[in-house]
């Protein structure tokens, strides 16, 4: 154990964020006004897209995409990208502002529309690759996208709607040539994907962006109604890639450590992409960060945790962040103790609430990695809080503090502050916060006001700042007028020794409203009863917040693409499972 190590903390919360954002430090800021509010930016920030596209040749030969049998340097793909920017501009007149779709798996194809489209100052619309044919024309006449480019799965889907659509081209990738319909192939337009790196040098026109220009547009995960396009700028995408390393940097000042100086013979890291391109997590706090420090993304056909360990060996992979679920099943799979995953540094998760049981259990399995955690929507472009280190060890149920940007708010119904660690919905402001809902005014009015973000999360939030994620408000159970929170059940649920997953919901009761409902899944092979885990939560928790139904299952519990518990596929099935009235 070193003198930091013994001493820690070396720095206060304050003290550390006033150290990272002084003058010339990784976070220093500076105000600006954005929209008519002013708002603290990051001084140093990256202006836009097209900048991390042209930061990229300096990477040249360095590998940056494997799946499967395919490898990619940084060179070939930016001659590709650029090759295809070219071409959606000359060939399919799209400019500077107009919509250009992504729907595909997670495919080195998926970055490179992307970039092709974001260089050339086009709005990107990474659309959920899980949905239906229905699902896909919305987004699409929705978004008013110029140009999509599917794989061969979506093509199938689309191809019966696309009379409905206003587009100027499909592109195919991974098609074969008998299902491409009116679809264009892109191979057909710049060569197969070996052919990448013989492609001549591209020179796309500057668009000449701003950072408050429109860069994205990424569809909410609602579960009721239709999703709503987040319309996020330059700035935003620009802010949360800075952002995104504040754990890290404040667990060394936390520490009395360095900070670390940038190294060019520094080996090349290598992380693992589990989640979906399409995901705000995927796509800002990944893919692009990926771009900008020149480190090598693996990419998985299908997430499968066997799988993610064999990469992790064979590929030596330093960084892992998905959904706590993920996590989870890496640490419980059968190849665990058998895989070497020596080369792991860092595991991060987001995207959901963690189980305090997960962050004790990765610091055990991991002794040399510091776990992670981060909170954020795709409203706020990512991060806005972080958790990490000792700080995280020493309050494993909460999501951490706000990122240096952001600031939040805890307010009750009336939208009144609430006093410290006092429970209501928490708001967010900063340049991380998305300009609009996408052609909905009203939802827009209702969900930002005057700068601040209402996020529909139910919060806490501690004398140092730190946050604790209670509930969404819909998802929350009020039982005879007490509001009963998920996470606090289901962080001891997560504790008992059986259970992989679980999450909570309510029962309908004709007298009380609600009740607490549990599901649970719990690992291959391993007996446990209801009578066991009711009687595990009743000596922990108060007896009105123990489950009065608790469905135990052993296969994984229903899920989006974005790696969030479907609750209200799981509200319906225990419903029909539960005694009529709760009675």
């Amino acid at each position: 154990m070193t003198q930091a190590a013994q001493t820690w903390p070396a720095a206060t919360i304050e003290e550390t964020r006033a150290t990272l954002s002084a003058p010339g430090m990784p976070f220093e800021m500076e105000t600006v006004e954005v929209r008519g509010i002013p708002t603290r930016v990051y001084k140093q920030a990256v202006p836009h897209l097209r900048a991390i596209f042209d930061m990229t040749t300096q990477w040249g030969e360095r590998e940056f995409l494997v799946y499967e049998g395919d490898r990619l340097t940084y060179g070939a793909f930016h001659r590709a990208a650029s090759a295809l920017g070219q071409i959606f501009v000359e060939r399919f007149g799209v400019a500077r502002g107009d919509r250009v779709a992504v729907i595909m798996r997670n495919y080195p194809e998926w970055p490179l529309a992307f970039w092709a489209a974001a260089a050339i100052g086009a709005v990107v619309v990474p659309i959920n690759a899980w949905g239906t044919g229905p699902d896909l024309e919305y987004a699409l006449a929705d978004s008013g996208a110029r140009v999509v480019v599917v794989d061969g799965e979506r093509l199938e889907r689309l191809i019966p709607h696309l009379g409905n659509l206003d587009l100027a081209a499909v592109v195919a990738v991974r098609t074969p040539r008998n299902l491409l319909g009116p679809a264009l192939a892109l191979d057909d337009l710049i060569g197969p994907l070996a052919s990448w790196a013989s492609l001549p040098e591209g020179n796309l026109p500057d668009p000449n962006l701003h950072p408050d220009d429109d860069a994205t547009i990424l569809y909410t995960s609602g579960t009721t109604g239709k999703p709503k396009g987040a319309l996020g700028t330059h700035r935003n995408v620009m802010s949360n890639l800075i952002s995104i390393t504040f754990g890290a940097m404040r667990a060394l000042v936390r520490r009395g450590e360095a900070l670390p100086v940038a190294d060019p013979a520094a080996p090349q890291r290598t992380n693992l992409l589990p989640v979906p391109f399409f995901h705000v997590t995927g796509c800002h706090s990944m893919m692009i960060p990926t771009m900008a420090t020149g480190t090598r993304l693996i990419l998985m056909h299908k997430w499968n945790a066997e799988h993610a360990l064999e990469l992790v060996e064979r590929e030596r992979i330093n960084g892992f962040v998905g959904v706590p679920s993920m996590v989870w099943q890496v640490i419980e799979s059968p190849d665990f103790a058998t895989r070497d995953i020596s080369s792991l540094d860092s595991i991060g998760y987001g995207g959901a609430a963690a189980a305090p049981e997960l962050t004790r259990k990765v610091r055990e399995l991991f002794p040399s990695v510091w776990p992670g955690q981060g909170y954020g929507l795709t409203e706020t472009s990512s991060v806005s809080t972080a958790n990490s280190a000792e700080d995280y060890l020493a309050r494993p149920e909460s999501v951490g503090i706000a990122v240096p940007v952001c600031d939040l708010r805890v307010v009750d119904a009336e939208g009144r502050d609430v006093a410290t660690g006092e429970i209501g919905e928490l708001l967010i402001k900063g340049p991380n916060v998305i300009k609009a809902y996408w052609n909905k005014p009203d939802a827009t009015a209702k969900a930002i006001v005057d700068g601040w973000f209402h996020s529909g999360d139910i919060v806490r939030m501690d004398e140092d700042g730190f946050v604790y994620l209670l509930d969404r408000a819909k998802d929350m159970v009020i039982r005879g007028g007490e509001n009963i929170y998920s996470v606090e059940i289901e962080d001891v649920l997560f504790a008992h020794p059986a259970v992989v997953d679980a999450a909570i919901v309510g029962i309908p009761h004709r007298v009380l409203g609600e009740e607490v409902g549990a599901v649970v899944q719990v690992k291959p092979g391993v007996a446990v009863s209801e009578a066991e885990l009711r009687s595990h939560v009743a000596q922990r928790l108060a007896s009105y917040k123990v489950p009065v139904r608790i469905d135990i299952r052993t296969v994984e519990l229903p899920k989006n693409a974005n790696g969030k518990t479907l609750k209200n596929i799981l509200r319906e099935e225990i419903q029909a499972l539960a005694p009529a009235n709760g009675g």
